[in-house]
């Protein structure tokens, strides 16, 4: 009985997480000290070490190697812990979101990319499907915990409850880049389930007499 001897797998087969990680640090490191309009391939390859050929047998443009990150990170689901109340788990929500959005490259990379995504279609449409996986998440998870424990009305609506939790926080440290102290977050929690308490309540419709 013979044994073969099986050749090395080729193409896609042989591509290297290791080195898909060090491009994808890469993209995340330029991104953030040169932006999206002057990012190259050269530079991406010269800082993680490897060859365009590299880069380029894995994506086929600067356009689809941005785009991968921004699914990747933006699709990363941050925690929803169930701590038994709301207020438990919007105080984790916002101090993990707080860390996120103070992180140097998070501070510098999310503001070109949206810039970008108002001239980019595409980039545009990967951020809002990215956005809306993780709204839906967030309405489906945590505030459907909070409807089960009566904490919330049934009639509460998702989407205007995700907006009200995440926009606070967002703006204070994205758009007005204001410091936000550790001991600020509890405070900012019980604001935020009082909102949701009458603010988030779908209007109830009269019925239209024929």
């Amino acid at each position: 009985m013979t044994t073969e001897k099986r050749r090395a797998p080729a193409g896609a087969a042989v591509l290297r997480g290791e080195i898909t990680t060090a491009i994808r640090a890469a993209v995340m490191q330029e991104l953030a000290e040169v932006g999206y309009g002057r990012l190259s391939i050269e530079a991406v390859a010269r800082r993680a070490g490897v060859s365009k050929t590299a880069i380029y047998r894995r994506w086929r443009s600067k356009l689809d190697l941005v785009l991968d990150m921004v699914s990747a990170v933006a699709g990363r689901n941050l925690p929803l812990l169930d701590t038994g109340s709301l207020l438990g788990d919007l105080e984790i929500l916002l101090h993990v979101m707080a860390r996120a959005l103070r992180h140097r490259l998070a501070s510098q990379i999310i503001p070109d990319l949206l810039a970008e995504a108002a001239r980019n279609p595409q980039i545009a449409e990967k951020l809002q499907a990215a956005l809306d996986d993780y709204q839906q998440a967030v309405g489906r998870i945590l505030i459907g915990r909070a409807v089960e424990r009566g904490e919330l009305s049934p009639d509460t609506d998702p989407r205007a409850a995700v907006d009200l939790i995440v926009g606070p926080i967002y703006w204070r440290l994205a758009i007005a880049r204001a410091p936000l102290d550790t001991a600020e977050v509890p405070r900012m929690a019980s604001a935020i389930v009082a909102a949701l308490r009458v603010a988030c309540v779908r209007p109830v419709r009269d019925e239209v007499e024929v």
